[in-house]
């Protein structure tokens, strides 16, 4: 089927357009997406996003290339954004520091000792490489490019582990720091 058929059928609504496209190209899109994240699930869920944000768009979207190179530009620019919320976690670790840091201005020792240790926790409950990568970027204050030429790894994998990592903390602070 060509790109001007399926695309008037898909904005006509038509779910079996839609399982064709689906099918076709999801397996292409994924592989596409894991090159760039190096991460199965999550090139999934880029994919899957990028899907249904087509199918909700279907009746707007204007394709002046074809449908193949508009589904991967899409899937690219959904992985953008995804990088782009990540920096927003890397926020949050930020306020926990600052909070650490506030804590250590109490008269209360004990309770800044007791936030620093409850932080160093979490930190070694993170996988080993994870903890390393994080430890060299935050504490070590090393760029992620130099992180990659320390370990021997890409700077995609820094970036996945920080990720890891960051959700890790997010997902767990709470707990300790209440």
């Amino acid at each position: 089927m060509d790109d001007k058929k399926l695309l008037k059928k898909l904005r006509k609504g038509d779910t079996a357009a839609y399982k064709y496209l689906f099918s076709t190209y999801y397996t292409w899109l994924c592989n596409y997406v894991l090159k760039l994240c190096n991460d199965p699930s999550l090139a999934e869920d880029i994919v899957q996003e990028t899907m249904i944000n087509f199918w909700e768009k279907r009746d707007t979207i204007l394709i002046t290339t074809s449908l193949k190179s508009y589904l991967f530009r899409s899937c690219h620019n959904q992985f953008l954004q995804h990088i782009r919320k990540q920096k927003i976690k890397f926020d949050f670790l930020d306020n926990i520091r600052w909070e650490v840091i506030a804590s250590a201005q109490k008269e209360d020792t004990s309770e800044r000792d007791r936030d620093l240790e409850k932080l160093n926790n979490l930190i070694d409950k993170l996988p080993p490489r994870c903890k390393e990568v994080f430890i060299k970027n935050k504490i070590q204050k090393k760029k992620y490019k130099e992180i990659a030429v320390d370990l021997g790894i890409s700077i995609k994998t820094v970036e996945n582990q920080m990720s890891k990592a960051l959700h890790f903390l997010k997902e767990n602070a709470n707990s300790f720091f209440i």
